[in-house]
């Protein structure tokens, strides 16, 4: 592959600005200086009519409240009902969620941010492709492993990761051959990361041979031995 870094920014940058999926798990917090009126926002509640209450749904260590995009890529949220994401980004579903709450809360805050997510893995890996990573902490070990791992041809010294976080690309080089790797802020997958595993120097030399070149030295050597035989028929 040509270009790689250049490929591996352009895939970045366009998964970072992507928008809401269906399937998609939202991490969503409300704050204000006064918490207690975001209670009702920070929990799923149901009103009277079904006698259930304050039910609490899943949470993150830090409060967050998790929410699964449906298959109309839509979410419910407390207070507000269904909420449409569908061709959303965070920010764009952070922000109608601010400008509705501020109907009952004095100046909210609100965190959207995701809960899963994916990451392009290209390169000597046996199967490369676009994959959905269900845990924020999964590392780009994980994400070698969902991709079957290196092929032999990959170049576990050389492996390159690309990251886009508010705009800005950065890329970083891990060696896998050295324990050190797991202590790189690269270590840790983030959304839209892009893995590019570069190909050894047997798998470049093969490359740059003729594909039709096994074929040409299989026929030449039927051509030999055919004319041994003949050789050996005429001295007879």
């Amino acid at each position: 592959m040509q270009n790689v870094e250049q490929i591996a920014t352009e895939a970045s940058e366009s998964m970072t600005q992507s928008t809401i999926q269906k399937g998609d798990q939202l991490l969503i917090f409300v704050s204000a200086k006064n918490m207690d009126v975001t209670k009702p926002f920070n929990q799923n509640y149901f009103g009277p009519q079904n006698g259930l209450t304050n039910t609490p749904s899943p949470t993150s260590s830090s409060g967050e409240k998790l929410y699964q995009v449906d298959a109309l890529g839509n979410i419910d949220f407390p207070i507000l009902g269904s909420i449409s994401t569908s061709d959303k980004s965070l920010e764009t579903l952070k922000g109608e969620l601010t400008e509705r709450i501020t109907t009952y809360v004095k100046d909210p805050t609100v965190t959207v941010r995701l809960a899963n997510f994916r990451v392009t893995i290209l390169g000597e890996v046996a199967r490369p492709g676009q994959y959905t990573i269900p845990d924020i902490n999964s590392t780009v070990l994980n994400a070698l492993g969902l991709a079957g791992d290196l092929t032999m041809y990959g170049k576990r010294e050389d492996i390159l990761i690309v990251r886009n976080v508010n705009g800005i690309t950065t890329k970083h080089r891990i060696n896998l051959m050295e324990a050190d790797f797991i202590n790189s802020d690269f270590y840790k997958l983030k959304q839209g990361d892009v893995i590019y595993v570069s190909a050894n120097e047997t798998k470049e030399k093969t490359s740059r041979l003729n594909p039709n070149t096994n074929t040409y030295i299989a026929i030449a050597g039927s051509i030999i031995g055919l004319a041994g035989i003949f050789i050996t028929i005429f001295k007879k």
